[in-house]
């Protein structure tokens, strides 16, 4: 499932961003491994480049993998997840976000794996659209799964698709249970809100349509909690929030690097 957002930006600016569209994802052999990200970036320093990240999984082995095979294929997946690159924007914002609120890290996670994974984005609507205490089966999980691919994956990969998600989801606290998952309400705070809006505004969303995206139903807040939530996150200074009646005015001129704001049409 792509966004409208997305399918409008188009794939120029969004790649540069971060963002991923098309066919494959690694939702097919991972999940959002938010355990792995948290020791990983606890292990490497804010500004680490992404030789340091490569360096703290295939050499320091800080994840405690076996063999070395595997440490560089869970670099490799981390890599796709997350980028572990902060000349990409969707990781430098998620790392700046990081130590704002530890509380929000796995909702965090999955709005990062949400814009880099199109498999796992499949996934968002019969998750999020669930009520809160009803079960999501892995069932609707596959039938979104094997609907939007139109026959492109075969039925095991659907089906371990469908698991990892769930697990993702589950680890980002929208799911909970081993076997039997219930929707719950996943914890997002003040850098949850921030980073969400962000991911709006960099496919070309603007005001208060900011809070209709994808990225605003992922934070589980009626739309009064988002704008509190926003103007809370706004006074430590990391980005522009003004809201009056209807009209909102968000800008991140503080997170976007000039380039950055060149690609969104903001050069101010």
């Amino acid at each position: 499932m792509e966004t409208a957002a997305l399918v409008a930006r188009g794939a120029g600016a969004l790649n540069e961003f971060g963002f991923r569209v098309g066919e494959r994802g690694t939702h097919s052999t991972r999940t959002i491994m938010v355990r792995e990200l948290t020791t990983l970036l606890n292990d490497v320093p804010a500004r680490g480049t992404k030789d340091d990240y490569r360096a703290g999984v295939e050499t320091d082995n800080v994840l405690g993998k076996k063999t070395a095979s595997t440490r560089s294929l869970t670099f490799k997946r981390l890599s796709e997840l997350y980028a572990l690159d902060r000349s990409v924007t969707l990781f430098r914002v998620l790392r700046e976000c990081w130590d704002w609120n530890q509380g929000d890290r796995p909702v965090l996670a999955i709005l990062c794996a949400l814009a880099r994974d199109p498999l796992l984005r499949i996934t968002a609507d019969p998750v999020l659209s669930a009520r809160i205490g009803t079960i999501v089966t892995k069932a609707t999980l596959r039938d979104a799964i094997a609907e939007e691919t139109h026959g492109r994956l075969n039925s095991a990969t659907v089906d371990k698709v469908a698991r990892n998600a769930a697990s993702s989801w589950t680890q980002s606290g929208h799911l909970q249970g081993r076997v039997r998952k219930v929707r719950s309400q996943a914890p997002a705070g003040e850098a949850a809100v921030a980073y969400a809006l962000l991911l709006g505004y960099l496919e070309g969303v603007r005001g208060t349509a900011l809070f209709d995206t994808l990225w605003a139903r992922v934070l589980d807040r009626r739309p009064d909690e988002l704008h509190r939530l926003a103007a809370a996150a706004s006074r430590s200074g990391r980005f522009t929030y003004r809201h009056t009646g209807a009209v909102a005015d968000i800008r991140f001129d503080t997170l976007l690097t000039k380039r950055e704001r060149e690609l969104t049409h903001e050069p101010h």
